[in-house]
């Protein structure tokens, strides 16, 4: 077990962004030029004020407006427990600064640091494109995970409610569907995910990654507080929806020592099951990830590194199964000992036994008219 100073340790001004997780907007790996912000000074002459006044300033949140043609992403990753997902934003608000979606920003020529947290593409029609795919008489249903890459309640979904409009139709095709969140703003859906819950067609994972809100201010700007996140798991589970607690992702030297606690409170909350997540540091994910650690945790950056490549084979990362989530070496082994001795401890339910959601009610809308 290892330990963490406060988050107040010295930090690199010229860098950080107040309310952001990434201190920069790298180019992205598609990108065969780069271009740089430089400022020559015109308005005053040597640009020696205006540098002053303009340090770090904020930076709004732009929302784009995308038609996409399909709505469903499937996968064959035998590390997750689900083999298709909907994801109704790309990038996310939250800012988590490890967020291994972050690269997929790329795909549509922008960047996977600060572009990928403020310019958030909202998928229209999503609900309709749904629809349209669950009345294929060739559709063969299975669970679908909403919120795979990004957050499907980050702060736009209070206003767009994509993810809301999501839910109503996989309701009314009793199509069984799990959410993966770390935000309050899921209570908001009780209303039609206790009654799925209680037919078995729905589940909530919720990701806690701290309980240091000093921590959580510069990790994740823009989530809730890790008990509020809490109080979500009471809240969905007082209203008998199956909640699995996420404690995730585990950094070495840094939220590591968390890990015992943040099962304990999790399990007295209510949630039934439990996973965690080895920090994953996939593409330019390593470059910002170590930029952040060297403005936030300096004295301990080069520490941090050296455990997490002794935990993916003397790289960065490694995209193998089965060792992609948990990584392997001792660090590694050590906290996955921790974490089933906790579990056994706490009555969590074992891992083999996942939420089994039920596929037998599925209905589709067009059912009789494509009998004839």
């Amino acid at each position: 077990m290892t330990s963490r100073d406060t988050a107040s340790t010295p930090q690199s001004d010229r860098k950080v962004i107040k309310g952001r997780g990434a201190v920069n907007n790298p180019h992205n790996r598609y990108q065969t030029k780069q271009t740089l912000p430089f400022h020559d000074g015109w308005e005053t002459g040597t640009g020696t004020e205006t540098e002053t006044k303009t340090k770090n300033p904020a930076i709004r949140t732009l929302r784009i407006r995308e038609r996409s043609k399909t709505i469903i992403t499937s996968n064959r990753s035998p590390d997750i427990p689900f083999d298709r997902s909907i994801n109704p934003y790309r990038g996310c608000e939250h800012g988590c600064i490890y967020c291994y979606a972050r690269p997929t920003h790329a795909y549509w020529d922008m960047s996977p640091g600060l572009d990928f947290e403020t310019k958030i593409i909202v998928r229209e029609g999503a609900a309709e494109l749904l629809r349209k795919k669950l009345d294929d008489p060739k559709y063969q249903v299975s669970p679908i995970c909403i919120g795979a890459n990004t957050d499907p309640y980050q702060p736009v979904e209070a206003s767009e409610k994509s993810t809301r409009s999501l839910i109503e139709v996989l309701a009314e095709y009793r199509h069984p569907f799990t959410l993966i969140t770390k935000s309050h703003l899921v209570t908001r859906d009780i209303d039609l995910l206790a009654p799925l819950a209680e037919d078995n067609l729905c589940s909530v994972a919720v990701s806690v990654t701290t309980l240091d809100n000093d921590l959580k201010r510069i990790l994740e700007p823009r989530t809730p507080s890790g008990s509020t996140r809490l109080k979500v798991i009471e809240a969905l589970s007082s209203a008998g929806i199956n909640v699995t607690l996420l404690a995730a992702p585990m950094i070495p030297y840094i939220n590591d020592n968390e890990l015992e606690t943040i099962l304990g409170r999790g399990r007295q909350a209510g949630a039934v099951s439990a996973r965690y997540i080895l920090i994953r540091l996939p593409l330019e994910i390593s470059e910002m990830f170590q930029e952040w650690l060297k403005a936030h945790f300096p004295d301990r950056a080069g520490k941090v590194m050296s455990v997490i490549r002794q935990s993916r084979g003397g790289q960065d990362y490694q995209t193998a199964f089965g060792t992609r989530m948990t990584g392997t070496g001792e660090f590694a082994d050590l906290m996955r000992h921790r974490w089933s001795i906790s579990c056994r401890r706490l009555g969590y339910q074992n891992e083999d036994a996942r939420i089994q959601l039920d596929t037998t009610q599925f209905k589709q809308s067009n059912k009789q008219l494509v009998l004839f």
